[in-house]
């Protein structure tokens, strides 16, 4: 205890660092306050929404903004569509390619479009949100009217939360759009942990210990998952620059365990809906097609958790394969005179690096799948839905994952000004880490 103080005082001790935490608290607690604020002629009382399966879980990544018809209401979920758009397309497109090697201009370019793109990304979700989410009786004013300043509203929201997000990563301590998804989630756990409380009663008050113990070693195993290494030794060649020699160190190449993140869950979610809406189509005229209806609109079921972990392993390997390019990590390594020992430059280092890319990918997805339909077990055993949810899935790595960024930001500060680190021994790493001796 009196370390953590310690580390405390130390952190606040820091002006910039100070300032950086006060400013992030400050803009975080502006967007929490819009997420509370309904849009202009809507009913509360009257919506009554519980979304379910993807917007079930846009909803969690919005702290209930989307179910509660706030000005945020889409949050910052189209910039972070947007912006996958933009991130396939520079490894599709050539000229998107060519704009993300020109550095810093380029990255300015391609943040200008992705801007852009939201834009319309918004106004077009915001028609969808109006006409398919918000019940005709819950609008108070004319229909019309209410959809049209309503799409305004929307988009307005959502530029103003990319604007908090980038003041965050600017002026805070994380990343700002990260940030403000791990709020949203985050804000509804007290009330995940009363609700179980609730449930168990007086007389479950050792079950729900044993639950929350359960959900600290849940937490580890994400942080393992998260922070999983596999490092390939690299060998720069000496070189003679004027009078000194340079160069000879060894340094290492980082391969993640999880190298996709959280990508292959949201993919794999957003597919889950294709066998039960096929079915029903055919659900009146079929007992077979009704049936499979009624198993994959349970995420419970064995088969739909089957089906799940299948599609999370393909997807691992597909964004595994698209996001790391072995091809051009040996081009640059073989461009600054670094070499693997024992593997030849070129198109042998490729190979070897593609080789152990594959064998950690695996163990790497059959992880992420567990890590995924932990909350279906946990439901299963009997826990309600909402608490079940913080036993695995999107939210708990997009949770891990920000936590561990912010402590290692935190933690350079501490050691720039040659504090101790937040741990006694070892560093912390975060899913940005980049190549480190």
């Amino acid at each position: 205890m009196k370390r953590f103080i310690t580390t405390l005082q130390n952190i606040f001790s820091i002006e910039e660092l100070r300032t950086r935490i006060l400013n992030t608290l400050l803009f975080v607690t502006v967007f929490r306050l819009g997420s509370q604020i309904v849009l202009p002629g809507v009913d509360p009382s009257r919506l009554n929404l519980t979304p379910q399966g993807l917007l079930g879980l846009l909803d969690t990544f919005l702290g209930g903004a989307y179910s509660k018809a706030s000005i945020f209401a889409l949050g910052i979920m189209p910039y972070i569509s947007a912006s996958i758009a933009i991130q396939l397309l520079t490894l599709a497109l050539p000229y998107f390619q060519k704009m993300q090697k020109e550095g810093e201009s380029g990255r300015k370019r391609l943040n200008q479009i992705t801007r852009v793109l939201t834009i319309f990304v918004t106004a077009a979700q915001a028609i969808t949100y109006l006409t398919t989410t918000i019940p005709n009786e819950a609008i108070l004013v004319s229909p019309t009217t209410f959809k049209v300043v309503s799409v305004f509203i929307l988009t307005a929201g959502t530029i103003f939360c990319m604007w908090l997000g980038e003041r965050i990563t600017d002026k805070g301590i994380g990343n700002g759009i990260s940030m403000l998804i791990m709020i949203g989630i985050v804000s509804r756990f007290p009330g995940a942990v009363y609700g179980e409380a609730l449930s168990r009663g007086s007389g479950g008050a050792l079950l729900f210990v044993l639950e929350i113990v359960a959900l600290f070693f849940v937490v580890m195993g994400a942080v393992v998952l998260t922070q999983a290494v596999r490092r390939i030794p690299i060998q720069y060649a000496k070189q003679v620059v004027g009078n000194k020699v340079v160069g000879g160190q060894r340094q290492y190449l980082p391969l993640k365990l999880n190298a996709a993140g959280v990508m292959p869950i949201i993919f794999a979610q957003a597919l889950m809906f294709v066998p039960s809406l096929v079915a029903s189509l055919f659900a009146e005229k079929s007992d077979f097609a009704g049936s499979v209806q009624t198993v994959f609109a349970d995420y419970t079921s064995w088969q739909y958790n089957v089906l799940f972990a299948v599609l999370i392993i393909v997807f691992t390997f597909f964004y595994t394969a698209i996001s790391v390019n072995p091809n051009q990590i040996a081009d640059d390594m073989k461009r600054s005179g670094g070499f693997i020992p024992g593997v030849k430059p070129g198109f042998m280092t490729s190979e070897y690096i593609g080789q152990v890319l594959d064998r950690i990918t695996l163990p790497g997805a059959l992880m992420l799948a567990v890590v995924a339909i932990l909350p279906a077990i946990a439901a299963l055993l009997g826990m309600t839905r909402n608490f079940s949810q913080f036993f695995g899935g999107t939210s708990l790595l997009i949770m891990v994952g920000v936590v561990l960024d912010t402590l290692q930001q935190v933690e350079s500060y501490l050691l720039m000004r040659r504090y101790e680190g937040l741990m006694k021994s070892g560093r912390v790493t975060g899913r940005t880490e980049s190549v480190t001796a």
